[in-house]
């Protein structure tokens, strides 16, 4: 955009100067009367300079495409670069470059989004993913004519223009424009000359791609097993979206004026389906809050910060913690949302008629730059927030739940406070501690994110979603909502009833699903 920007200034710099140069009445002594005829080499040069920098302007301004490309949304551009290459942008998560071609000319594809509809298509007609490689294909090939027949306009009029604004002739615009289109076609035929197909066995990664080569393991096996991760893919994009319909399908329940349900999830580590399934559960459950234990990002980044934007259309109030994964520049920004309470320092709040207290983890471990301090920073961390929980009640407003990321921190707020919820381990518990107070652990309710990668089988979808009594506030229920990681299209949900509470709890206002044994 800033070099877009610099180009139409100089297009308008370059047009009033030829304003000015043809009012009335005004003429000026041209370069060859004052000095004589101009060199033929230095005519040539000065045409040179003004075919490169009128085809530079032009691809910059007018230069680019959008294209699908499968069930993507694209944009294509070609740009100067005397290197070459080829550059891919993946937003948030990076870009990767290939060394495909040496010419003064670099590729550059930058992936918008999935379409929504097209995927929808291959969902429902799964007879097409036999031909998306064919469709693929196509859709390459049909964008990059495009972008050919465009860049061959974008740079003839680009340097016409610039020729026309300078010369004032025609015929020396038109010569320059015609340079112009020469040199992007010799670039075009040095690019296919050129051409390496084994460079991407070695792509460059930046961003958070840099840990796609441990993630997705080696590239030469993914070249030579083509075909095998291609109906992989497919099928993953099948599941995925089955996956969605299984959320839209769980059971639903009856509101009840006695009744607060908190949706707990945590570990999402930068799922982008988290947002979707949690939407879902909010609107089939009628959840008053939901209760996020941390970890909602991987690095921690202000880049990953664009990935929270959907909290503040998930339809209830948001209550969050930060965890090692989650840095203060995440917590910042999750402050500007509206519908989001930000509990640090054990900063209690009342959301929904609950009293919610928690503290944010000590330790941000990406920062490699800082030594972890491992558990007895939890432990500190915990203990302040169990004497921040006694402050409370001695003040009279007495915290219905606690939140810390680390289960090590929550279990020091055991006597304070009837339940505390906590994340980072990737797997539920359900325990009742020492002095009585109740640890609910969540697992991951992004499926651990890109993580999940690295495991021999997929890691599940967890959240759960908490009954309270309104009036007592104590837990009196709570279903396990259990969803198939990536590759998998499962859903299953399970009752649970605390113990304590068997003979005279309230039970969730619609007929349970199928009775299963209590968890301790």
């Amino acid at each position: 955009m800033a070099g877009q920007r610099v180009a139409q200034h100089l297009f308008r710099a370059a047009l009033t100067r030829l304003r000015r140069r043809q009012r009335p009445g005004r003429t000026e002594p041209t370069a060859g009367a004052l000095t004589g005829s101009p060199h033929p080499w230095s005519r040539a040069l000065g045409l040179t300079t003004i075919a490169v920098v009128g085809a530079w302007l032009g691809l910059l301004i007018v230069g680019s495409v959008e294209t699908s490309v499968g069930p993507m949304n694209t944009s294509m551009a070609l740009r100067p670069d005397l290197t070459g290459g080829t550059k891919i942008t993946v937003s948030p998560l990076g870009s990767l470059e290939i060394e495909s071609h040496s010419a003064p000319v670099r590729l550059d594809v930058r992936v918008d989004r999935l379409d929504p509809i097209r995927s929808r298509a291959l969902v429902e007609r799964p007879e097409r993913l036999s031909g998306l490689e064919k469709e693929v294909a196509r859709d390459v090939a049909g964008g990059t004519s495009e972008l050919a027949l465009r860049s061959c306009a974008a740079v003839v009029a680009g340097a016409t223009a610039l020729g026309l604004a300078v010369y004032r002739r025609p015929r020396r615009a038109l010569a320059a424009g015609g340079l112009a289109l020469g040199m992007l076609v010799v670039s075009g035929v040095t690019a296919a000359v050129t051409w390496n197909p084994k460079s991407v066995l070695e792509p460059k990664f930046s961003g958070l791609l840099t840990s796609a080569p441990s993630l997705v393991g080696d590239a030469r096996s993914i070249v030579t097993d083509f075909d095998v991760y291609q109906q992989e893919l497919a099928r993953l994009v099948t599941n995925v979206t089955k996956l969605y319909d299984a959320t839209s399908n769980l059971p639903t329940y009856q509101p009840n004026p006695l009744t607060m349900r908190v949706l707990h999830v945590s570990d999402i580590h930068l799922n982008p389906a988290s947002w979707r399934i949690i939407g879902t559960l909010v609107e089939q459950y009628g959840i008053d809050v939901i209760i996020d234990s941390g970890d909602t990002m991987d690095h921690g980044t202000s880049a990953e910060n664009v990935f929270l934007d959907p909290i503040a259309d998930l339809g209830a109030p948001y209550v969050w913690v930060r965890g090692n994964h989650d840095s203060r520049i995440t917590q910042r920004y999750l402050t500007k949302f509206k519908n989001v309470r930000v509990l640090d320092e054990g900063r209690a709040v009342t959301v929904a008629g609950l009293r919610i207290a928690g503290s944010g983890d000590p330790q941000f471990t990406p920062d490699r730059s800082v030594q972890a301090e491992g558990d007895p920073a939890e432990r500190m961390m915990g203990i302040r927030l169990a004497s921040a929980l006694r402050d409370q009640a001695r003040a009279g407003t007495p915290v219905d739940i606690a939140v810390a990321h680390n289960p090590v921190a929550a279990r020091e707020t055991d006597g304070t406070v009837p339940l505390v919820l906590a994340g980072h381990v990737h797997r539920r518990v359900n325990e009742v501690l020492k002095h009585g107070t109740r640890l609910k652990i969540e697992g991951s309710t992004g499926g651990g994110g890109l993580r999940a990668l690295q495991n021999d089988k997929p890691e599940k979808i967890r959240a759960s979603v908490l009954y309270l009594d309104r009036t007592s506030r104590r837990l009196q229920a709570w279903d396990e909502i259990t969803l198939g990681g990536l590759g998998l299209a499962t859903a299953e949900v399970s009752r649970h009833i605390p113990e304590e509470n068997t003979r005279r709890a309230t039970r969730s206002p619609s007929p349970p699903p199928p009775s299963r044994s209590p968890v301790p």
